[in-house]
């Protein structure tokens, strides 16, 4: 089905990739979303515009994404296309009743985020031992991770001039092209500086015009795939085993954050979130944390009273 032959879908994607400057993906994404509840009301019973999409309508598309066995996750976000669509359509007056607007989707509790202890990380910078390019390629990859909380994508576009190694911060561009800036140690800049120095020249194969930090065996940019795989196959040879993922690096940073003391703004600035929400899940894996810091400095005078008896 071709969005372009739908007006206001049209008028939505436009608005995506001018006034929110949406990546292009993003904007597919809502396309797509909408071009199939468009596809599933046109075969069940009929689609007469927009407008006319009432409630009831909504709610048969999302029994039907149910009866599917779709994801939940996946069930929220075509949900939420809708939301954002209906949203910009009443706002414009181009709708006068958005039909989204009263309905709750039922979510699953959150899963609390998977990270790595300090005693694996540790196991993990031990076994990247050797000056070999790959190797040296392989500590400041993980190291950068592990110190700034940085998304996959965010390092694998990551170039040498977003790069201030006197100051140790990192000019980051995240998602729907927001900008901000995350410090790293100095041991991170240590594997770094020794990555560049050392490493990068030996990978790059004949004109060195890529300014990407992170290269891969043929002297190309690594990739998300790629990142992955490398992670993988370096925390399973170094005897953590199991599925591994850069972003569980990423939950790393912000546990340890959390654990050390930050508060949740300055966590949430760091990471990028947009919503303060979504760095609040964090919270929960700092539970045993907290129960023993209170455990230690409130302590009740009947205790102590306790004790003396």
């Amino acid at each position: 089905m071709d969005a372009g032959k739908d007006k206001l879908i049209k008028l939505f994607t436009s608005y995506l990739r001018i006034e929110r400057q949406y990546s292009p993906k993003t904007i597919m994404s809502y396309q797509t979303d909408l071009l199939e509840a468009k596809k599933f009301w046109q075969e069940n019973g009929g689609f007469n515009g927009w407008s006319k999409i009432n409630r009831r309508d909504v709610e048969i598309f999302l029994q039907n994404l149910t009866e599917r066995k779709l994801a939940r996750s996946t069930q929220s976000r075509k949900m939420s296309s809708l939301r954002s669509f209906y949203h910009f359509l009443t706002r414009r007056k181009i709708v006068k009743i958005d039909p989204t607007q009263t309905i709750v989707l039922r979510t699953k509790e959150r899963k609390l985020p998977q990270f790595f202890y300090a005693p694996e990380m540790k196991q993990v910078f031990d076994s990247l031992s050797g000056n070999e390019p790959l190797t040296l390629r392989n500590l400041a990859l993980i190291e950068l991770f592990y110190t700034t909380g940085m998304r996959v994508s965010e390092v694998s576009n990551l170039t040498r001039k977003q790069l201030d190694l006197d100051l140790k911060i990192i000019l980051v561009h995240g998602k729907g092209n927001k900008d901000r800036y995350v410090a790293f140690d100095d041991k991170t800049k240590a594997a770094l500086v020794n990555y560049l120095e050392n490493g990068r020249d030996q990978l790059v194969k004949g004109d060195d015009s890529s300014d990407y930090v992170f290269l891969n065996n043929k002297g190309k940019p690594l990739t998300d795939r790629g990142i992955e795989y490398i992670m993988q196959r370096v925390f399973n040879k170094a005897g953590i085993n199991g599925k591994v993922h850069p972003h569980e690096l990423r939950h790393s940073f912000a546990t340890a954050m959390l654990n050390n003391g930050a508060d949740l703004r300055s966590v949430q600035e760091l990471l990028g979130h947009d919503n303060l929400s979504t760095t609040q899940i964090y919270t929960h894996v700092t539970m045993s944390n907290l129960q023993a810091n209170y455990e230690k400095y409130f302590t009740r005078n009947d205790k102590k009273d306790e004790a003396k008896k």
